[in-house]
Parts: C-alpha cells; structure tokens; sequence
C-alpha cells in the first residue's frame, strides 16, 4: 500500500486563493465558510485560526488581494503611471468575482501602503498633484474593468463563456489612459 501523502498546511495564502477560485467561478454570493473549507478540505471553523475575523477578514483579504498593486518607478510619471493601470487592470480582470469587494471595500493594508507608494511615485517623477492622480487613476482603471466584466457575460448566468480578453476593451482601456495622463499634464 503506498504511503498517505500529508494534508497540505492550511495557509492565509491558500485559503485566499481557494477563496478567489469560488468567487470567480460560482460568484461572490456562493462563498461561505463551508463550501470554502469544503475546498480545502478542512472544517470551515479551521478558517478561523488563520482569519479570526471570519467571513469579514476574508473579504477585506480578497479586496486587498486585487487592489494592493505595486509596479517599479519608471522613466517619468506617465510611464509609471500607465504600468500601475495596466498591472491593477490585468489583476482586476483575472478575478471578476471579487470586483465588486474592490469597489467597495475602503483600501487599508496592503493596498492603501500601495496607494501612498502611487502618490509617492507620481510625485517623485514630477506631477503636481499626485494624490488627486491617483485617485482619477484608480477610478479610471475600477470603471474600465467594470464595464468590461459587465458586457463580458461573465455574471450573466444564461452564458455559457464568458469573454475574458476583449480587443475592442484593450484599444478603448489605451486611448481612455493616454486622454486622461493628458489630462492630467494640465
């Protein structure tokens, strides 16, 4: 008989992506703690341990895993700015089901520490008003993507596939940056 392989430990990592899987698959109503623990093949209490705040740590942890972007400081305030959009725009759409939690959710952790790192950034290469940036930015960046899940059939649930890559959004996402980085040169 071979010998059992030991249970995979239990980690706020783990739990975040299995988390990210059913919301993104079944919908963010359908993640509770049980069919959560159901995934990792534990009891839902063993969820606690690693987030004592249950159900509510695990949807600040979700938002915070989609919105606390960081990219290097590029040549000039519009190249980095253009990184962080389209690094924040690419997350945002590999977990539709957990975009409403990033519209919501007011940013603390990791991602107000990426927010400041932004500010800090744009200000550094050169932009006047880099926390007002930022926050146009982040809005420019949350719209797109929910326009985009929402005329992609992903919630939808009479479609069967939904479209994840859209080159008409890709072409709209690029001239909506370039209008608004010019925009914001003035």
């Amino acid at each position: 008989m071979p010998a059992k392989r030991p249970p995979v430990p239990l980690s706020r990592e783990r739990i975040i992506e299995a988390a990210l899987h059913i919301a993104d698959s079944q919908g963010l109503r359908r993640l509770t703690m049980r069919r959560l623990g159901d995934a990792l093949q534990v009891e839902a209490m063993a969820i606690y341990h690693h987030l004592p705040r249950g159900k509510e740590a695990l949807m600040d942890a979700l938002a915070e895993h989609v919105t606390a972007v960081h990219v290097e400081q590029g040549p000039s305030w519009q190249e980095t700015a253009k990184a962080w959009c389209r690094a924040s725009r690419e997350l945002l759409r590999d977990h539709p089901g957990v975009l409403a939690l990033a519209l919501t959710k007011p940013p603390k952790g990791a991602t107000a520490l990426a927010i400041r790192e932004q500010v800090e950034q744009l200000s550094d290469g050169g932009l006047g008003d880099a926390p007002e940036a930022v926050r146009a930015l982040r809005a420019f960046v949350f719209g797109s993507v929910a326009v985009e899940v929402q005329q992609s059939g992903w919630a939808d649930p009479e479609v069967d596939e939904w479209v994840r890559r859209d080159e008409r959004a890709d072409v709209d996402f690029e001239r909506g940056l370039d209008a608004l980085l010019k925009g914001l040169q003035t």
